[in-house]
């Protein structure tokens, strides 16, 4: 038993497209982009007579086509071979002599990549008391639907224009209030003829019409001025140049519509015919001005949504623009470029206007010593909500990078404020529900002195590592959560882990949001649409390709290597160590007053070879002294490795530890700290190592105190210093700009 639309083989043979079009009553022809007649049906020959067999030139484009339509055509089949669709109106000689009007519509013939390869025409005959209803409501129809996808005023009142001309005018001008000012946006002509410069006002420019004029008493009454005929009519020139220009070409009729929505004007549309082209009628009548006054209706609409919708994306993206970093600090070893765009609209989804910003963010902060701070991350969702939550966390994450933690314990902090941004919500009974917002991000601190790379990562995609012609993704052993996601009862520390990493000199690192690969698929002549793994693949082959590009080039490439239109908000931080190696001092000293000399004889002669300014070095040597001064006075003595003892006998309770040989003097020795001397190029630091927990901080010293100064002189003539735990002790800093301030 068969279904409901099962048919036999037999009939299935009959439902072919060229059985089906053997049957249509309608004409259907098809051409080549040289006008070769490639297909007719049954009807086509009925219809415009029989034609030349396929591949010939004797009956072409024009099927009969009567001489005075022939421009017509012509621009038809211009018009369409851009991609456009044309529909008018013809009069047909066919064979036998008799004239037939024929209606035709044009639309592209598209090849399976979609390029333009021809013309499929399609025609019926048409009765001459209804052609000019059927071709002005057509072109309404066509017009409404193109601008129902603009989202924007410049490509909307384009759309516009070509719709108009030449179909329905030869000159088709749209000017819009900037303020008090009206200005010229479009100035569009028939194919082939432009104003001379110096004669019609061109784009941009302030257009001023005379008191009188037709186009000022349509603006001033607000509504649709017909004009004609022009060689009837007496109004105040504009300009002696345009006038004279209007007369050379012919100017014969034109309609001038105000474009007016919800009670404001926002501009006018002025369309005009002229001798420039052959027409049937080279003049406008009262039915072409209602006509232009719907047009004009829907023009004004679709302009105010657009301004509406610019005004809007554009006060996102400067929201989101200023909670960015606005410049990049200048860092020694490091090559750093970004780039930040927004999505585009998503009208064409069905889900309106949208601004399409979001919480995708980038940052470099500089850290101690010269060492910097490197962020990428993504806020989950779109929009101006996303985008504020992404300011908040990049905020609370530099400050919590100036403690100088390790990244795993940065993102730890990070996940906790996730929590406390959470917008606060209660169910019925008052139970706290809020929901944070799921954020990935990746945080690197880099140290340009040693390649040094450590980072942790929040469910983040992992960057790419472009080196010596190889492209790859980051090999990161632990992947943590995304923050604001970590169950209750599990401690950050088994969530984000920290990893290492050495950057080879001239090694590039790209991080990446996830909108650089998720694009709006461009599918392939199979209809398929490239995976995670082929997008990522198209990346990297293009990065390998131009591996020696600068950091700008590497960025801008990245952006362009993946085909398809923005789907998502999309950030990209590109960095490329130094080839060369920094030039860096370091010496370990016991923790004796007489060293203290000795450390900054070391600093003087390092200084010396760098060629640092003399009053930079002594400057720098003043610090270095006050700095060890306080570890030597402050510092704690290390503790003691825990160590098994062996002895022959045991020890008695009456004994003391001072009687085991040697054991105090081995604490005493232990003792000690590390200068760390770093240059870059506009500044050098100083860093002293030791193995006290406690950090320092400025102390008030009283007129006659004799110490409580040192920190004092350093906040005071560093340019920055700070101090930040290590995994022995902790580190103090300073940094000395080595050119005059």
């Amino acid at each position: 038993m068969k279904r409901w639309g099962d048919v036999t083989q037999d009939t299935a043979d009959h439902l072919s497209a060229g059985s089906v079009l053997d049957h249509a009553e309608m004409a259907v022809v098809v051409t080549d982009r040289f006008s070769n007649l490639l297909y007719w049906n049954p009807f086509a020959e009925k219809l415009f007579g029989r034609p030349g067999l396929p591949g010939s030139r004797d009956q072409s484009l024009s099927l009969g086509i009567m001489e005075k339509d022939h421009p017509l055509a012509v621009e038809l089949a211009k018009h369409v071979l851009k991609g456009g669709v044309w529909e008018g109106t013809f009069d047909v000689r066919r064979g036998d002599g008799t004239i037939v009007y024929v209606r035709a519509q044009a639309v592209p013939l598209r090849h399976a990549s979609g390029s333009v390869t021809g013309i499929v025409i399609t025609a019926r005959e048409a009765m001459r008391s209804n052609e000019r209803e059927k071709d002005r409501f057509g072109l309404l129809e066509r017009i409404g639907e193109r601008l129902a996808g603009s989202l924007y005023v410049e490509e909307t009142l384009k759309r516009v224009a070509e719709m108009l001309v030449p179909q329905f005018a030869d000159h088709c001008f749209i000017e819009l209030m900037d303020g008090e000012r009206l200005t010229r946006r479009v100035s569009t002509h028939v194919p082939g003829w432009s104003p001379p410069p110096g004669t019609w006002a061109p784009l941009g420019a302030e257009i001023r019409y005379p008191t009188g004029h037709y186009a000022e008493i349509a603006l001033r009454r607000q509504e649709t001025i017909l004009v004609e005929d022009f060689a009837q009519t007496n109004y105040p020139s504009p300009g002696e140049t345009k006038t004279r220009l209007a007369a050379e070409i012919g100017m014969t009729s034109a309609i001038v519509a105000p474009l007016c929505v919800r009670g404001e004007t926002l501009g006018l549309m002025y369309l005009g015919l002229s001798n420039l082209t052959d027409r049937r009628s080279p003049h406008y009548d009262a039915f072409d001005r209602d006509f232009v006054g719907a047009i004009a209706t829907r023009v004004a609409l679709a302009v105010d949504n657009a301004l509406l919708f610019e005004e809007e994306r554009h006060t996102a993206e400067s929201f989101q623009k200023y909670l960015l970093p606005r410049e990049l600090p200048q860092l020694d070893g490091l090559e750093i470029a970004v780039r930040y765009y927004p999505a585009a609209p998503l009208a064409s989804h069905g889900q309106g206007i949208q601004t399409q910003v979001g919480g995708d963010w980038y940052d470099v902060i500089p850290l101690s010593a010269g060492r910097v701070g490197i962020v990428i991350g993504d806020v989950e969702g779109r929009g101006a909500k996303a985008a504020a939550v992404m300011g908040q966390l990049r905020a609370a994450l530099r400050a919590f990078a100036q403690d100088d933690k390790p990244p795993a314990e940065i993102l730890a902090r990070l996940d906790e404020w996730t929590r406390i941004i959470a917008t606060p919500e209660q169910d019925d009974s008052g139970e706290d529900i809020s929901i944070p917002p799921i954020v990935t991000c990746q945080y690197l601190i880099y140290d340009a002195w040693s390649r040094q790379l450590s980072f942790a990562n929040a469910g983040h995609a992992p960057p790419l590592l472009l080196e010596n012609g190889v492209c790859a993704e980051l090999d990161i052993k632990e992947v943590g959560q995304p923050l604001g996601v970590r169950a209750k009862g599990v401690h950050a520390d088994l969530v984000y882990k920290e990893e290492t990493r050495t950057l080879p000199p001239g090694a590039a690192l790209l991080l990446y949001t996830d909108g650089l690969v998720d694009r709006r698929p461009v599918r392939d002549a199979d209809g398929r649409a490239p995976d995670d793994e082929e997008t990522l693949a198209l990346l990297c082959t293009r990065l390998v390709e131009i591996s020696e590009a600068s950091v700008e080039g590497l960025a801008h490439a990245a952006t362009t290597a993946v085909p398809g239109e923005i789907d998502d908000d999309m950030a990209i931080l590109v960095v490329r160590s130094s080839p060369d190696d920094l030039e860096v001092e370091e010496r370990t000293f016991p923790a004796q007053p007489i060293m203290v000399g000795e450390a900054r004889r070391m600093a003087a002669e390092a200084f010396t070879g760098w060629s640092v300014p003399e009053e930079r070095a002594e400057l720098a040597c003043l610090l270095v002294s006050e700095v060890v001064t306080n570890v030597v006075l402050h510092a704690a003595t290390t503790s003691v490795p825990r160590r098994e003892l062996m002895m022959d006998a045991p020890i008695s309770f009456d004994e003391t530890w001072d009687d085991l040989p040697d054991f105090e003097d081995e604490i005493v020795n232990e003792k000690e700290f590390t200068l760390r001397l770093r240059r870059g190029r506009e500044a050098v630091w100083v860093e002293v190592f030791d193995q006290d927990l406690r950090l320092p901080r400025i102390r008030s010293a009283g007129e006659n105190d004799e110490g409580g100064r040192g920190l004092y002189l350093v906040d005071q003539l560093a340019k920055r210093w700070g101090s930040r735990p290590t995994k022995e002790g902790k580190a103090v800093w300073f940094e000395i700009p080595t050119k005059s301030r």
